[in-house]
């Protein structure tokens, strides 16, 4: 990598890590160099994605995801490059080409681990009392469609229903797409 675009990848980390404020309250409001706002979920596109400590094929691989369709969050862009964060809170670059427009999410992966009989319930109707069409542990991935901003409609092994928006990560709190 050229020196001159690494000093500025570095110069761009400490304004925007010293900006007086939080980041992350500047980043809710961010366009990223793609015109697309930041953050934003994605989902890895490959089946093998290189999680890199900085935005170029010179940095080091600090993390290799095995599995496509996983949901992350892209917090930052430089160049062909995104930031991202998973589920568990970790951080690195992965070049765009890697990543996916469609929305996946987890089920609930704060409640991995927390036992036997801790199912995420998806619904047939958007509502709290309506039926039950399949019980998903925590840490599932499931394919989101549309959110209401109080309701995910979703896809896993065949099951399609309506999950709790705040039973996944995937989505934010209130945001709704089709």
């Amino acid at each position: 990598m050229r020196r001159f675009p690494r000093l500025l990848f570095l110069a761009l980390m400490l304004a925007l890590s010293g900006a007086g404020g939080s980041a992350e309250a500047f980043a809710q409001a961010a366009k990223g160099t793609s015109g697309l706002p930041l953050p934003r979920f994605v989902s890895l596109k490959s089946k093998s994605v290189n999680l890199r400590v900085g935005p170029s094929l010179d940095y080091a691989v600090a993390w290799r995801y095995l599995r496509s369709g996983m949901p992350v969050e892209i917090i930052q862009e430089y160049d062909n490059w995104r930031r991202i964060r998973d589920a568990d809170g970790t951080e690195g670059w992965v070049n765009q080409a890697l990543l996916s427009g469609e929305r996946t999410a987890l089920t609930a992966p704060w409640m991995r681990g927390k036992g036997e009989g801790v199912f995420v319930n998806m619904r047939r109707e958007p509502q709290a009392n309506a039926a039950i069409v399949a019980r998903i542990e925590p840490g599932v991935v499931v394919k989101v469609g549309e959110c209401t901003g109080d309701w995910c409609r979703a896809e896993v092994n065949g099951a399609e229903g309506w999950l709790v928006q705040g039973e996944i990560w995937g989505a934010y709190p209130g945001e709704a797409f089709k």
